[in-house]
C-alpha cells in the first residue's frame, strides 16, 4: 500500500520495522510521545546512541523496530525521524529519492510504503508516525521537514538539547516587621544626690630664698694643630705597550651603552607569541600561535580530526567531536555535534558520528570555513568527549589534532590515552584578532558525557583573552 501525505493505515501486528532508504547515508531516530505531544523525559529519545527504550529499538543506520505491545499505556504516539549524517549532500534538496517502507517482520511483508516529496533545504524530517486510536495501532504518512536538522525535531517535541541553567528557586517572601512592645522592667526606687560641698583649700607656704651654686672653673683654650701640607703623588710612567689609565667617570654618568633594556612583560592568554612562518608549530598548554604566514594570505579553512581504536573487549569506546562558537562576552552562539552536523549555513560540517572507532585515521572530522563564519563569532572551542563513559586515562590511542584543511599539514596535536580520569576534553581554541585567527592549545579536562556539559565551563577560555 502506498500512502499519501496526511494518509493513513491500521497495522494488524504486534511487531513493525521502519526502514528508510535514501540516495545518500541517513541516520534514524524514534521519539515516544504523550498525549500532550512531547516526550516524558530524553530517555524517550531513541536514535544511534541511546538505541533501547520501551517497546522501540533503533537498529543504525536506518531501521527503527517497534513492538507495540511493549511500549508504555502513557505513550500515545511514536515518531520516526530521518536525518542527513554530514558525509554527503548538505539538505533533502539534493539528496536525491527519499522512500520510507514499513516491513512486517514475522511475515515478511511490507505493510505501507511513502515516499516523502517537496523537500527542499531541510536536512531532516518527520517521515512517519505510529500512533493509537481506540485500542488499535495505525500509522500517518508525514514527511515534514525541518531546516535546522534533527536538533529541532528533538527540540520541538521537549527534548533538552541545550544543558540551559536551571531557574533559581524563588525565594520565600520575607514577612513584614512589626514592632514588639518592650516588657516593662522594674526601676529602683529615685533617691535624691547628696548635696554638692566645694572642696577647701589651703594657702601654700611661702618660698624660701633661691640655692648658691659654685661658679666652674675655668681651662685653658686648645690650640689647633698646624696646617698639613699635602704633595701630590708622584706619577710613575706607564710600561710601553699599555694605555694611560683613564680618569674615574663623575658620579652619575650612565654606563656605556646606555641603561640596561626593560624585560617585555609576558603575553597575556590568548596573544599570539609564533605564527606560521615555518610550517608546524608544537604548542604547550596555554601557548597562542597566529594562523597566518609572512607574504602568506591568512588560513581560511582548518578542520578538527579525532581518531581512536575500538575497544578489543567489553564495552564500546564511543568519542565524539563537537565545536562551540561564542561571542565577545562568551554567549553561546551555537554548537555543532553529532545532533546537529552543520551550522552557521554551512561554514561548519561534522561527519558524523562514529560509534566505536572502527577505521583507520581520523574517525570523526569538523570543517570550518572561518571566512564564512559571521562577524559576531569571536571564539570556537574544540571538545572532545566521551559518550560511552570511559575516561580519558582508559582509553587507548586516542588522539585529535587540528589540521589546514587546504594544505592538510597538521597545525596541533593531542595524545588522549594519557590524559585524565575524566570524560570531557577542551582541546583547543580560535579566537579572532585584527590580523586573522589565533589558536590557543587548551588541553584543561571536565566532565560531561556529551559537548552541552562543556558550553558554560568553556566560556572562562574566551573571557579570558578580552583584554
Amino acid at each position: 500500500m502506498e500512502l499519501t501525505k496526511g494518509a493513513n493505515a491500521p497495522i494488524d501486528t504486534d511487531e513493525v520495522v521502519v526502514e528508510v532508504t535514501a540516495s545518500a547515508p541517513v541516520d534514524v531516530a524514534a521519539l515516544l510521545l504523550t498525549a500532550a505531544g512531547k516526550v516524558r523525559s530524553d530517555n524517550d529519545f531513541i536514535f544511534y546512541n541511546q538505541p533501547n527504550g520501551p517497546g522501540v529499538t533503533a537498529q543504525p543506520p536506518n531501521t527503527i523496530r517497534i513492538a507495540t505491545r511493549q511500549v508504555p499505556a502513557d505513550i500515545d504516539k511514536v515518531v520516526v525521524t530521518a536525518s542527513l549524517d554530514g558525509s554527503g549532500p548538505a539538505n533533502w534538496g539534493t539528496a536525491g529519492r527519499l522512500s520510507v517502507a514499513l516491513i512486517d517482520p514475522r511475515r515478511h511483508t511490507t505493510l505501507a510504503t511513502f515516499t516523502p516529496a517537496d523537500l527542499t533545504t531541510e536536512t531532516a524530517l518527520i517521515a512517519v508516525e505510529l500512533y493509537r486510536r481506540q485500542g488499535v495501532w495505525k500509522v500517518r504518512a508525514v514527511g515534514q521537514g525541518y531546516a535546522d536538522g534533527l536538533a529541532g525535531i528533538a527540540t520541538d517535541f521537549g527534548i533538552t538539547v541545550d544543558d540551559a541553567p536551571p531557574p533559581l528557586p524563588q525565594a520565600a517572601p520575607v514577612p513584614p516587621m512589626v514592632p514588639q512592645p518592650m516588657p516593662p522592667t522594674a526601676s529602683p526606687p529615685y533617691r535624691p544626690a547628696a548635696p554638692y560641698q566645694p572642696p577647701v583649700y589651703t594657702q601654700p607656704a611661702p618660698y624660701g630664698p633661691p640655692p648658691t651654686y659654685p661658679q666652674p672653673a675655668t681651662y685653658p683654650q686648645p690650640v689647633p694643630p698646624p696646617p698639613v701640607s699635602y704633595q701630590q703623588s708622584p706619577s710613575y710612567p706607564q710600561p710601553p705597550g699599555y694605555p694611560q689609565p683613564s680618569a674615574f667617570p663623575p658620579i652619575g654618568t650612565p654606563p656605556p651603552g646606555g641603561p640596561p633594556p626593560v624585560p617585555a612583560p609576558p603575553p597575556r592568554f590568548g596573544e599570539s607569541t609564533v605564527n606560521l612562518d615555518k610550517g608546524r608549530v608544537s604548542l604547550s598548554k596555554g601557548e597562542t600561535v597566529s594562523l597566518t604566514k609572512q607574504g602568506a594570505p591568512s588560513l581560511t579553512r582548518v578542520r578538527m580530526a579525532l581518531g581512536w581504536d575500538p575497544a578489543r573487549r567489553g564495552k564500546s569506546i564511543d568519542l565524539d567531536a563537537s565545536v562551540v562558537a561564542y561571542n565577545k562576552r562568551a554567549k553561546d552562539l551555537g554548537k555543532v555535534w553529532f545532533v546537529k552536523l552543520t551550522g552557521f549555513k554551512g561554514a561548519i560540517r561534522h561527519s558524523g558520528d562514529n560509534l566505536t572507532g572502527a577505521g583507520k585515521g581520523d574517525d570523526e572530522v569538523i570543517s570550518v570555513d572561518l571566512s564564512a563564519l559571521p562577524p559576531d563569532v569571536y571564539a570556537l572551542v574544540f571538545t572532545v568527549n566521551s559518550y560511552s563513559g570511559q575516561k580519558f586515562d582508559e582509553i587507548k590511542s586516542a588522539f585529535c589534532r587540528l589540521v589546514d584543511d587546504n594544505s592538510g599539514a597538521e597545525l596541533v596535536r593531542f595524545e588522549l590515552s594519557r590524559g585524565e580520569a575524566r570524560t570531557g576534553l577542551f582541546m583547543c581554541m580560535l579566537t579572532r584578532s585584527a590580523q586573522g585567527w589565533n589558536m590557543t592549545a587548551l588541553g584543561e579536562y571536565g566532565d560531561g558525557a556529551t559537548v552541552s556539559k562543556m558550553v558554560d565551563p568553556g566560556k572562562r577560555f574566551v573571557l579570558a583573552t578580552v583584554h
